[in-house]
């Protein structure tokens, strides 16, 4: 995502808020705790640091979500 200096920087929020343990990532906009919790507060610099990071995050989150839907479920499945 490539935003105009000058053009406020919005969240990267879709409303689907459910934080992902192993990864520590949103499953909706993949930040952190941290990034969702000082959005707010950071300069549009620094927000635009947080979304270079995303496109990566999204990669390597349906690589996470990939393995974890071909493991075993439960005790006693191989």
């Amino acid at each position: 995502m490539n935003f105009p200096v000058s053009a406020p920087v919005p969240s990267p929020c879709i409303s689907v808020c459910r934080m992902d343990e192993p990864t520590g990532w949103c499953a909706g906009c993949l930040r952190t705790l941290d990034e969702i919790a000082f959005w707010s507060q950071l300069d549009d610099e620094d927000k635009r640091a947080v979304l270079a990071l995303l496109p990566a995050r999204r990669v390597e989150f349906r690589r996470v979500l990939a393995v974890r839907a071909q493991a075993p479920s439960g005790p006693g499945e191989a």
